[in-house]
């Protein structure tokens, strides 16, 4: 595929390397993390927020069901949402495109940085905290069960997005056609193909790159 890249989306290296964002090693050392981070960090969320919807809250299996399955179907069109506006908002500023470099340029440049796939919890454990509290207004008594599943889908946006640059042996086809989809993003045309755990939004959008 050859390569008509937008401005601020141009790749420079595709080892597994990157520049630092800090001067300071110690604060560089926290915009890079491992893919397993997040497991550590957000599963415990998600098993603290089910059990307090079912033993404290009382809801019943079915309704926490129900309601799990919206918060991950109000990730989804939050992860679509964040990637194409906020993401892929390229600043006409020098500080705004240093921080837009920062937040996502990074990844663009050096697409294959394995250090550098999955959000840092410097960044998404405030990301979490304030869509808690988004989420708390918007749902109130309901917010525990969507919290959870929103969470779930967040994950499952991470370990997806590491799979897709280095997860060589998985061979199925569900997981090429995603693979393929965030690739032509990448090295195809970063304007289109928001959608990292799916195409769905894409499809719906007209984001999808031909």
């Amino acid at each position: 595929m050859q390569a008509k890249l937008s401005p601020g989306h141009e790749i420079l290296s595709n080892k597994d390397e990157s520049v630092p964002l800090f001067k300071s090693k110690f604060l560089d050392l926290f915009t890079r993390v491992s893919w397993w981070v997040p497991l550590i960090v957000f599963v415990p969320v998600i098993g603290y927020f089910s059990y307090v919807s079912i033993a404290v809250e009382q809801f019943g299996i079915l309704q926490f069901l129900g309601l799990f399955l919206a918060g991950l179907f109000i990730w989804s069109i939050s992860e679509y949402l964040f990637h194409r506006f906020v993401f892929h908002h390229y600043p006409n500023s020098a500080i705004g495109r240093k921080l837009h470099f920062m937040i996502h340029g990074v990844h663009h440049a050096y697409p294959n940085d394995s250090k550098r796939l999955v959000m840092p919890p410097l960044l998404s454990i405030p990301l979490a905290a304030g869509f808690y509290f988004l989420w708390s207004v918007v749902f109130s008594a309901y917010v525990s069960p969507i919290f959870a599943g929103f969470i779930l889908g967040y994950l499952i946006y991470d370990m997806m997005h590491y799979a897709t640059h280095h997860a060589k042996f998985m061979k199925a086809k569900w997981f090429v056609n995603i693979k393929n989809h965030h690739m032509k993003h990448h090295y195809q045309d970063p304007d289109h193909g928001f959608g990292v755990s799916s195409n769905f939004w894409d499809k719906i959008f007209r984001t999808e790159i031909k």
